[in-house]
C-alpha cells in the first residue's frame, strides 16, 4: 500500500501539469484580449472631415494580426514567467527576504527567538528533514507563518512577529507542524513555481500601467502641438492593457484559489497528526479569528504570495472565489467539531483569543492521526513525510542529550565545521593522526583547536546522536561565506579520504552534506542526468540493491536470493547481484544522481527495495539505518529518526 508521503508528491506533480494547464489557458486569453484592441487599433483610419468622426474599418480575422499577436503575448508573458521563475531560483530564502524577514541566527538567545528556532528544530528532527533556515517577519502584527522552497534542502520557515507574540509555545508548535506538512508533502515546488507562472500573466497589466503614466507626462507636450496625438494614442493603448491586466490578475487569483484552498485542510489535519494536540493549531485558527490584525500581511510583496501562508494574508470583497484559504470557521470546525464559535453560530470573534470557545474534540484529532500512541510501529518506508507524538518526543530527548558546548558550536557558523570535523575523526590513532595533521594544515584558524576540545564531547554521543547532530549544523553552515564553505568542503573531502577509505558513516556525511547545501551555494538544481530507458533503470537498480547488500553480511548466494527477491517486487525479474568490482560506494553516488529524476512512485518502489535488502538478515545497524536515510535524502524523501524497536522495510 502506497503511503500518503508519496500519494501527496504525486498529487503535487499534477497539480503542477494542472497549473501549466491553466496558465496556457489563461495566455491564450490574454493574447485574444490583445487582438481584440489590436485590431481596433490598427482598424483605425483618422477622422472624417465633413463629420469629424472617427473612421474604423476593422478586419476581426487577421490572420498575420492574429500570429503577431499571439508570438508577441507568447515572448511577454513567457519571458516574465522564466525571468520571475529564474529570480526565484535562489528558493525560499529569495522569497523570505522580498517578504521583509530577517534570518534568525541559531545561536541567537534572545527568549522570543529561541522559542521559534527550538520548535523549528524539534519538528526538523523529528521529521527527518535538516533544520530550515528561520526568518522573522518582525513588522508583520498578524498572526501568520509560511514555508517556501523548492525541497527540503532549500525550504525555509518564516514567522510573523505577531504569531511569535501572541501564539503559546503549543499553539506554535501546531502552525509550524502545519508549514513542515507542506515541506514534507511537495506542496512548496508547486507555491513557488505558481509565483514564477503568475508573475508572467500580470506583466500584460504593469506595462498598460507604465503606458498610462507614461501618457500623463507626454499629455503637456501634446497639448502644446494639437497636431501630437501620440500620448493619446499612448493612453489608449496603456487603459486597454491595463483592462486586460485586470483579466490577468482575475486569472493568476483564480489559479491561485484553486491550487491552494484543498491543501490547507491537508496540512491542519498533518499538524494534529504530527504534534497529536488539536488544541495547538485549532487554537492559533481561533486567535486569529480574536485578533485585530486577523493574520493580514503589510508587505508590498504580499499579493504575490498570499497563498504561501498559513491564514489568509490578503482582504478581498471577493473572498468566496479567489480565497486561498478555506473560511476560518471552516477551518476550526473540521478540527473541532464541537466548536460553535464566539457567537455560537460558527463565527470567530474576540471570544475565542480569550478562549471563550467549545472544548476540542479529541475524537477528530484521532481521526487525523490515523492510530493512537499504542498502535504497532509501521515501518520506516511508511512513515516518509510523517511525523508522530513519539518522534517529537524522541526529537526532544536526543536535542536534550546533545552537551550544550557541542549544541552551541553547532549553532554556530565557526563551530559547525568543527562539529562535523569531529564527527569524522576515525576511531583508529593512526588514522586520526593523519586526519589532525590534514586539519591543522588546512583547517581555518582557531577551527581545528575547538575540534579537538569537542572531540571527546562527541565521541560519548550515541550513534543515534550523529545525524540529528549534522541536522543541527546544516542552519550554520548554510551561512559560511562562498570562499569559507570551498575550504570546508575541501577539509571533509581530505579527511574522509586520509586513510586512503570511505566508510560507510563518511560517505553518508558527505552526501547529506552535500545534498543540503548544494542549493545553498550553487543554486537549485534539476537533476542533471535522467534515466532513460528501461536498460538504464534496471542497471540503476543493480548497483543500488547490490551496494547494499554487499555491505552486509549475508553469503554470496543469500545475497543473490535477496537481490533477486528485491527486483520481483519492483517487477524487474532479470535483476540479478553485480560482482564486487562493480559496486561501491562511488558507483552508488552516479545511480542516486539518476534515480533522482524518478517519479514518486517509482522513488517508493525503490526505497522499498532499500529497506527489504537492508533488513534481508532480520536485523538493523545503526550503520545501516544512516546509509538508509542519505539514500532516501538523495531521492528527496525524508525519513524521520528510526525509533527503538522500529522496522526499516
Amino acid at each position: 500500500m502506497s503511503t500518503q508521503f508519496f500519494e501527496h508528491q504525486e498529487k503535487a506533480r499534477r497539480n503542477t501539469s494542472r497549473l501549466v494547464f491553466l496558465f496556457g489557458l489563461a495566455t491564450v486569453a490574454i493574447a485574444a484580449s490583445l487582438y481584440g484592441i489590436a485590431a481596433v487599433a490598427t482598424g483605425f483610419r483618422g477622422t472624417d472631415p465633413a463629420t469629424q468622426k472617427m473612421v474604423f474599418q476593422i478586419v476581426w480575422l487577421d490572420p498575420v494580426l492574429m500570429l503577431q499577436v499571439g508570438v508577441l503575448t507568447l515572448v511577454v508573458v513567457g519571458g516574465a514567467s522564466l525571468y520571475r521563475t529564474h529570480q526565484l531560483a535562489g528558493g525560499g530564502r529569495v522569497v523570505a527576504e522580498a517578504l521583509g524577514g530577517r534570518l534568525l541566527h541559531a545561536d541567537s538567545s534572545a527568549p522570543l527567538e529561541r522559542k521559534i528556532l527550538n520548535v523549528v528544530e524539534e519538528m526538523a528532527i523529528a521529521s527527518g528533514t535538516p533544520s530550515p533556515p528561520v526568518y522573522l517577519l518582525e513588522h508583520e502584527v498578524g498572526i501568520n507563518a509560511f514555508a517556501a522552497g523548492y525541497s527540503p534542502s532549500d525550504a525555509v520557515v518564516g514567522i510573523t512577529r505577531g504569531c511569535a507574540e501572541q501564539l503559546s509555545r503549543d499553539e506554535l508548535q501546531g502552525v509550524v507542524a502545519h508549514e513542515f506538512s507542506h515541506i514534507l508533502n511537495g506542496d512548496m515546488r508547486l507555491n513557488i513555481r505558481l509565483m514564477g507562472v503568475l508573475y508572467g500573466i500580470l506583466v500584460i497589466g504593469m506595462i498598460g500601467y507604465f503606458l498610462l503614466r507614461s501618457s500623463f507626462w507626454a499629455g503637456a507636450a501634446s497639448r502644446r502641438n494639437s497636431k501630437d496625438n501620440s500620448a493619446m494614442a499612448m493612453a489608449a493603448v496603456g487603459f486597454g492593457l491595463v483592462i486586460v491586466g485586470f483579466l490577468g490578475t482575475f486569472f493568476g487569483n483564480l489559479i491561485k484559489a484553486s491550487v491552494s484552498r484543498q491543501r490547507e485542510f491537508l496540512a491542519d489535519a498533518s499538524a494534529v497528526q504530527f504534534t497529536r494536540n488539536p488544541d495547538g493549531i485549532a487554537g492559533a485558527l481561533k486567535k486569529i479569528g480574536g485578533f485585530e490584525a486577523g493574520s493580514h500581511i503589510e508587505s508590498p510583496a504580499a499579493p504575490e504570495s498570499s497563498h504561501l501562508f498559513f491564514g489568509q494574508a490578503l482582504s478581498s470583497g471577493l473572498n468566496s472565489l479567489f480565497a486561498t484559504h478555506p473560511p476560518l470557521a471552516e477551518r476550526i470546525k473540521v478540527l473541532d467539531p464541537s466548536w460553535e464559535g464566539a457567537s455560537g453560530q460558527g463565527a470567530v470573534g474576540p471570544g475565542a483569543a480569550a478562549g471563550v470557545v467549545g472544548a476540542p474534540s479529541h475524537r477528530a484529532a484521532a481521526g487525523f492521526a490515523g492510530g493512537g500512541a499504542d498502535a504497532p510501529a509501521a515501518s520506516a518506508v511508511e512513515q516518509m513525510g510523517s511525523v508522530t507524538v513519539a518522534h517529537l518526543a524522541y526529537a526532544a530527548q536526543l536535542l536534550g542529550e546533545i552537551p550544550p558546548a557541542v549544541k552551541e558550536a553547532a549553532h554556530d557558523s565557526f563551530g559547525a565545521r568543527a562539529v562535523v570535523y569531529a564527527l569524522l575523526m576515525d576511531a583508529d590513532s593512526e588514522a586520526r593522526k593523519l586526519q589532525l595533521a590534514v586539519l591543522d594544515e588546512k583547517g581555518e584558524g582557531g577551527v581545528p583547536e575547538l575540534t579537538r576540545k569537542l572531540m571527546p564531547e562527541v565521541e560519548r554521543l550515541g550513534r543515534g546522536h550523529r545525524l540529528p547532530l549534522i541536522d543541527l549544523a546544516l542552519p550554520a553552515l548554510r551561512e559560511l561565506s562562498a570562499s569559507q564553505y570551498e575550504r570546508f568542503q575541501g577539509v571533509v573531502h581530505d579527511l574522509v579520504l586520509a586513510d586512503q577509505r570511505i566508510d560507510l558513516f563518511e560517505w553518508t556525511l558527505q552526501r547529506i552534506l552535500l545534498t543540503h547545501l548544494t542549493p545553498t551555494f550553487e543554486g537549485v538544481q534539476r537533476p542533471r542526468k535522467r534515466l532513460r530507458g528501461k536498460k538504464q533503470v534496471r542497471r540503476v537498480l543493480k548497483v543500488i540493491l547490490s551496494t547494499l547488500v554487499r555491505a552486509g553480511t549475508l553469503s554470496e548466494s543469500a545475497m543473490q536470493q535477496v537481490v533477486a527477491g528485491a527486483g520481483r517486487d519492483l517487477g524487474e525479474d532479470e535483476l540479478q547481484l553485480l560482482p564486487p568490482d562493480e559496486v561501491g560506494l562511488a558507483q552508488l553516488d552516479e545511480a542516486l544522481s539518476l534515480a533522482a529524476s524518478l517519479v514518486p512512485g517509482a522513488k517508493e518502489r525503490v526505497l522499498r527495495a532499500c529497506a527489504q535488502v537492508i533488513a534481508a538478515d532480520r536485523k538493523v545497524a545503526e550503520s545501516e539505518a544512516e546509509l538508509f536515510r542519505a539514500i532516501a535524502d538523495s531521492l528527496g524523501c525524508p525519513v524521520p529518526p528510526l525509533l527503538p524497536g522500529q522496522p526499516l522495510a
